[in-house]
């Protein structure tokens, strides 16, 4: 076990010393350009795609912009904020600071988080444009170096419509690039939703293709481009005015199902008996981990933990812009009291640390421990799960990595399109993920099929909480699943308080989608707004 830890991490500085290194060397250039679609000649230049090695270190600028501030901490700033659950300590502890009255609120106004969400995600699609357009791959192949630029390309495939997924089910209608820009080819006009999803199926069916697990640990295999199309056509199946034609809800299901279950099936992946050893920083590329960015302190490309900690509850930095909804907790809490998952998941009584100031050593409680909720400081606990847990820890860079699927979500996915199927495999699925926890299926679960599809969703808020997929499953539904299960849960709460808790925005015209950033409109001819 040393020795493969030891190994373990040496590959994971390895990826991420790499990985800075191509950072530095394809800098994106911010111009005046519609998404933020060119770069800069060198990364452009396709004889560096002519050899595998120059192809990888392509393949990994494209994990480098998945890790920039704007793809990484500020998307997930924004996926967690327009969830509905979170409220945010940023800009004050007050409620009428500006981070709490647009995307907290369910307002989607213009802000600096969204407009450089939009960038980031926008770079991560450009840099996987130059590796699909200037790459040569050829899936008969058996040549060794082939075999390592299929997979490349896979990656890039993979990463456009990861891409186009995330910015899709955030803003609606945008612009699709699957070219690269030239003097001519500046401007693009939105694409359609409908039209963007199936964009994202051919982009994720590419990738199966040609993802051969070269890349090694650290990398994602076709499994994930898998679990990525499973998560589409369950959105699609519970949208009838995004489905292509001739396709039904059920056909979507089986669909989800098929490839769902074919990742189960693979044996690759295994629940980690501890939940909370997956957000410390101890299991990284665990066996549970289907799609994990790699992070480092050293390379500093990610300040993630210095925005999730809670205030003073290390040295250095500990910002605690994040906390949960305090009626989020209490759901939870009803559902399973002793549930483990709840000391990864939240914190709310800690001994201050802050360098010798007057606090030193004094406690901090919010809620549940501090029940008062007599201020919005006090009022709600704080999401633990990507805190810093080193307490000594004084370096506003982190290394606990993110995980962006793993193997529990996939687990509950099956558990709700079996129930969509009534194929009779639901409760196994979901009995699995709570055994971990020392659960058991609530009544939920044993009553009937539209009990058992509120209970699950439920189950992916207290499995996945903050980990930037709230916001998507809270809204695939539709609206008026979003509205009775999210918002109305919210308001309506018997215990909310106007001077402590955000109200949330129940315009359907505005809470089920992102403005267009006006920087985008500014740049964009075509672009109607």
């Amino acid at each position: 076990m040393l020795i493969n830890s030891i190994l373990n991490r040496l590959r994971k500085f390895q990826l991420k010393h790499i990985a800075m290194l191509v950072c530095l060397l394809f800098t994106t250039t911010i111009l005046l350009v519609s998404c933020n679609l060119e770069e800069d000649p060198p990364f452009l230049d396709n004889t560096m795609y002519g050899n595998a090695q120059s192809a990888e270190a392509a393949r990994d600028g494209i994990y480098a912009a998945f890790t920039h501030y704007n793809a990484q901490e500020q998307r997930m700033f924004v996926e967690n904020g327009y969830s509905g659950l979170m409220v945010t300590r940023r800009g004050g502890n007050k409620l009428s600071a500006v981070w709490m009255n647009n995307v907290m609120k369910l307002n989607p106004n213009e802000n600096v988080d969204t407009q450089n969400t939009w960038i980031g995600i926008y770079r991560i699609i450009s840099r996987s444009n130059a590796a699909i357009y200037n790459s040569t791959y050829d899936t008969s192949s058996t040549e060794s170096s082939q075999v390592r630029i299929n997979d490349v390309v896979g990656h890039a495939f993979f990463s456009r419509a990861w891409g186009y997924f995330s910015l899709t089910r955030l803003w609606g209608d945008v612009p699709v690039w699957t070219t690269l820009p030239d003097s001519d080819n500046i401007h693009k006009e939105k694409t359609p939703s409908k039209e963007v999803y199936q964009q994202i199926i051919a982009d994720a069916t590419q990738a199966i293709a040609l993802l051969n697990g070269s890349a090694g640990i650290g990398f994602p295999k076709n499994h994930a481009a898998r679990m990525m199309l499973a998560k589409v056509y369950m959105l699609l199946a519970t949208n009838p005015s995004l489905q292509a034609d001739g396709k039904s809800e059920m056909d979507y299901w089986n669909m989800a199902y098929q490839e769902a279950k074919s990742v189960y099936d693979s044996g690759e992946y295994s629940l980690v008996s501890d939940y909370a050893s997956l957000f410390d920083g101890s299991n990284e590329n665990s066996t549970e981990s289907i799609f994990e960015l790699q992070l480092a302190q050293d390379a500093c490309n990610s300040q993630m933990a210095r925005n999730y900690t809670p205030w003073r509850y290390k040295s250095g930095q500990a910002f605690g812009w994040f906390g949960v909804s305090a009626d989020v907790y209490d759901h939870h809490v009803a559902h399973y009291p002793s549930d483990p998952r709840l000391d990864a998941t939240y914190i709310s009584d800690y001994t201050q640390r802050c360098g010798g100031c007057n606090d030193e050593g004094n406690p901090h409680r919010t809620y549940p421990t501090n029940t008062s909720r007599g201020s919005f400081g006090n009022a709600h606990p704080y999401l633990f799960k990507f805190a810093e847990k080193d307490r000594t820890h004084t370096n506003q860079c982190n290394s606990q990595n993110l995980i962006v699927y793993r193997y529990s979500d996939l687990i509950l996915m099956l558990s709700e399109i079996s129930n969509e199927l009534q194929n009779g495999e639901a409760l196994g699925y979901v009995t699995e993920v709570l055994a971990r926890a020392n659960q058991t299926p609530h009544v939920g679960y044993l009553s009937d099929q539209a009990s058992f599809r509120d209970a699950i969703m439920d189950e992916y808020r207290f499995e996945l909480l903050g980990e930037g997929l709230d916001s998507y499953n809270n809204r695939r539904r539709g609206y008026a699943y979003f509205l009775e299960n999210t918002i109305n849960r919210h308001n309506n709460n018997p215990n909310f308080k106007a001077s402590v808790d955000v109200l949330l925005n129940d315009v359907e015209s505005e809470v089920m989608h992102l403005d267009i950033p006006l920087l985008e409109i500014n740049n964009n001819e075509l672009i109607n707004n």
